[in-house]
């Protein structure tokens, strides 16, 4: 395989659903027809190809998103399979980041759940084209069109099917092809590599036709002259139809679906089809808009090898054997062993010592690579998630990626003295590696907090620590991870003098600071004299915006807007530290002048269980402090929806077991912050 791909032929696409909808046994399938892979991998067995952590392979879920290219009738498809567990949503989001297309995997049986609905919000953010797959279709209670339905209800999107299936639950055997009017069996005992036309079955002739017809219509638009044609009586071609499904995907307004069962491998080979046929290349991506780092005005990168080199890095992984590994995207022009590119988020300057394409966590070196491709630099310095790396000559930087902030804290301590350094060492690593993850020495305990946002993302963590660090450690009981608002509007000043090692550090600030409404975070601005240096303002933003992480009962500070309305300058006397120190006391002696109240994180919280248990459930629910928001019926299961706070979630699971006999399942993502009532 030559080092440069041709931009045309690439497909850079995420595989995206909730967890247990078969994402990771879809692209075991892929990879196994593609003839990347000679034996297929089971996830329940601990034998799947893309799952390569021990945790992964134990718990038959997929924790950090893994990449693979294979090649498909002439594409290349770099290919992403990422994890279903809320707990691991920021892989899903950083990876839809800097891919050009999608395909959601939905269980036939559940349609779309809880998780669907949080990386579909997240593709829709980045605009990212997308297919569907309806999996399981062999399932007991297996429904194509419920399911299909669901996309359209749930996310109002125009889900059109491109397949029907022919049977269902036990009797599923193929699939009808709606633009041939063609139906295919697959060869369960040659693993589904050979299939073969069938006559389409008398009983779905009229259903094939019927949704032939509301294809045709969905698509026929995006071009006027077949539609001309179309309304002239006119049938289109199998060719013509495949022009106007692409147009429709790349533009956003259809999502094809199609239908299959991974496990019994059957429908694969068409969903690849339709990977390389109807998702974009980087070429159909017109152009990347970005900023210049010393200007601020906006730039443009085409997706070509003559442009000016660009990318995104998007995952930071440790691996054991090359060190610290950092995916990028590259967005335009070159990348060559040996050469030199900024950091222009950092404006740090990076050697590429190697290149290497991954698949999975297997390594194979290239000495080039280029626009649309996604890769691996092992032993960068800087560079971490969400940084553009680009040209010397040609600074860029792309907008960085958003993550979901920890919400749990839990401590952790090192069984002995000597290994607390190298847990230090170690959750560095983790820091690097996962935006979602922080770590704090507690100065009043001296205790060691490591924060997430779930408790199967601290179990995973403290599971890492030991065995990829061999470093055993004593865990503490979850706590939240409480934020507080502010009560009110304030202006204060600080001045700060002391002789620090010798000498005299001096600075003046005054800051206002108030409840910002709506937009959860901080913001911050500058007001004060614009002649001051910029290293000083830049010393009293640093300390104001460090004292927002502290309120009057410890926590970060939410929903606030604090502003910078004057910096003493005086020459030969300001310095930056004590403006610095200045900034933080008078934004500290603020937040106490007006007070703050308490908030804590709601999660909204599904339950799937019996009928029978459905009452015990709901009870149960009140009695955490929940807010019931629905209650619905699927796939003959009652479905609870609640917003319940995370402080009564703790232990959750086994409590569900008990009430539903182990019958019942729950899933949760994070909603919002309230006000604590009562602590």
């Amino acid at each position: 395989m030559s080092d440069l791909i041709d931009i045309d032929i690439i497909r850079n696409i995420g595989i995206m659903a909730h967890i247990d909808a078969g994402k990771t046994t879809t692209t075991e399938r892929m990879l196994f027809y593609s003839g990347f892979l000679h034996r297929m991998g089971e996830v329940h067995e601990g034998s799947a190809f893309m799952d390569y952590m021990e945790q992964e392979r134990e718990r038959g879920i997929t924790i950090t998103a893994a990449a693979t290219p294979l090649q498909w009738n002439g594409y290349h498809v770099n290919i992403i399979d990422t994890p279903g567990h809320v707990d691991f949503t920021a892989e899903v989001q950083r990876s839809l980041r800097v891919l050009d297309g999608a395909v959601a995997v939905l269980d036939a049986v559940s349609g779309v759940e809880p998780q669907t609905e949080t990386v579909w919000r997240q593709a829709d953010q980045y605009n990212v084209p997308r297919l569907a797959f309806v999996n399981k279709m062999d399932r007991p209670g297996a429904d194509f069109y419920a399911a299909v339905e669901s996309m359209v209800e749930r996310f109002g999107a125009n889900a059109v099917p491109i397949e029907i299936p022919i049977g269902a639950e036990s009797n599923f055997s193929g699939v009808v092809d709606l633009r041939t009017l063609k139906a295919y069996e697959f060869d369960a005992e040659d693993f589904g590599k050979i299939y073969k036309e069938i006559p389409m079955p008398d009983d779905i002739v009229e259903k094939a036709n019927e949704y032939r017809t509301q294809l045709i219509d969905a698509v026929v638009e995006q071009d006027e002259a077949l539609m001309e044609s179309y309304l002239d009586g006119q049938d289109l071609t199998e060719e013509q139809i495949d022009i106007c499904i692409r147009k429709a995907v790349i533009s956003g307004e259809v999502v094809p679906v199609l239908c299959g069962s991974a496990l019994k491998n059957i429908g694969i080979q068409p969903l690849l089809d339709a990977v390389v046929s109807y998702l974009p290349s980087p070429s159909d991506i017109k152009s990347y808009e970005g900023y210049d780092p010393s200007t601020d005005k906006s730039l443009v990168r085409k997706s070509e090898y003559s442009q000016p080199f660009s990318a995104l890095a998007f995952k930071v992984q440790t691996d054991p054997f090359v060190g610290k590994l950092v995916y990028i995207r590259i967005y335009s022009g070159e990348l060559e062993v040996g050469s030199s590119v900024m950091n222009s988020s950092l404006g740090k300057r990076e050697r590429i010592n190697k290149i290497v394409r991954m698949t999975s966590n297997k390594r194979e070196e290239i000495k080039k690579a280029g626009a649309g491709d996604i890769v691996a630099l092992p032993s960068l310095r800087l560079t971490r998630t969400g940084e553009t790396l680009s040209d010397e000559k040609h600074p860029i930087v792309y907008e960085k990626i958003e993550f979901l902030e920890p919400v749990i804290k839990q401590s952790v301590e090192a069984k002995t003295l000597s290994d607390r350094k190298k847990l230090i060492d170690a959750l560095e690593k983790f820091v690097d590696e996962d935006p979602t993850f922080r770590y704090e020495n507690d100065e009043e305990s001296g205790q060691l907090l490591i924060s997430g946002v779930g408790e199967l993302h601290l179990e995973i963590i403290k599971d890492r620590l030991d065995r990829e660090f061999k470093l055993p450690v004593r865990v503490g009981k979850p706590q939240v991870a409480y934020r507080e608002k502010v009560l009110g509007k304030t202006e204060n000043s600080a001045v700060f003098e002391e002789t620090i090692s010798g000498k005299t550090q001096f600075g003046e600030v005054t800051v206002s600071i108030g409840p910002r409404d709506s937009v959860s975070g901080a913001s911050d601005s500058v007001n004060a004299d614009k002649s001051i240096p910029a290293a000083v303002t830049e010393a009293a933003l640093g300390g104001a915006k460090n004292s927002l992480q502290i309120g009057t009962n410890g926590y970060p500070l939410i929903d606030i807007d604090m502003s910078i309305l004057s910096i003493s300058y005086v020459p030969d006397k300001t310095t930056e530290l004590g403006t610095k120190i200045a900034a933080g006391r008078a934004v500290s002696d603020a937040i106490r002048k007006v007070g703050t109240e308490l908030f804590e994180p709601y999660f909204r919280v599904e339950v799937t269980m019996p009928e029978e248990s459905m009452g015990d459930v709901i009870s149960d629910l009140n009695s955490r402090n929940g807010k019931i928001e629905s209650v619905d019926q699927k796939a003959g299961l009652q479905v609870v929806v609640a917003g319940v706070p995370l402080s009564k979630m703790f232990g959750y699971v086994t409590a569900l077991r008990s009430m539903t006999q182990g019958r019942g399942s729950y899933s949760m993502s994070f909603s919002h912050y309230e006000k604590v009532e009562n602590r």
